[in-house]
């Protein structure tokens, strides 16, 4: 992705804007899907064929994830450890999403295409931010 489109995509130039907003953007996807998963999982899970405690589950661990994301895009200058942190949780996700679709879940259709999309989109949030940290640290350098 080149700087241009970087920029363009995160409505600013600045890399340590474009951190925190990508980081932003992240926690609410993030927290929304949580209280999705917490608020609805009887009726999401009999409609992505997925067990109801599991998305229950799922939504504790993401609202969790969502307010410590949220924390770093809060800081002024979010600590790179904290941002490496969430990009390699971001790519576990995305890839433990995956092989829980081909080795274990049963999902209905529905559900088989939202556990690929979402595992993009997170990954995509991945590519993003260390994109962003990485033009933030040449800019340091």
């Amino acid at each position: 992705m080149s700087a241009f489109q970087l920029a363009a995509l995160a409505r600013t130039r600045e890399p340590q804007s474009m951190l925190r907003r990508f980081l932003a953007l992240d926690a609410v996807v993030t927290g929304g899907n949580a209280l999705a998963y917490l608020a609805f999982s009887g009726p999401l899970g009999r409609f992505l064929g997925a067990d109801a405690t599991l998305l229950l589950g799922l939504g504790g661990f993401l609202a969790v994830y969502a307010a410590g994301v949220g924390l770093l895009a809060a800081r002024r200058q979010p600590p790179a450890l904290g941002v490496r942190a969430v990009i390699e949780g971001n790519l576990a996700w995305a890839v433990v999403s995956l092989v829980a679709l081909a080795l274990w879940l049963s999902p209905s259709t529905p559900g088989a295409v939202w556990t690929v999309l979402q595992a993009l989109v997170v990954a995509g949030f991945a590519v993003l931010q260390h994109t962003a940290l990485k033009a933030r640290q040449d800019i340091s350098v």
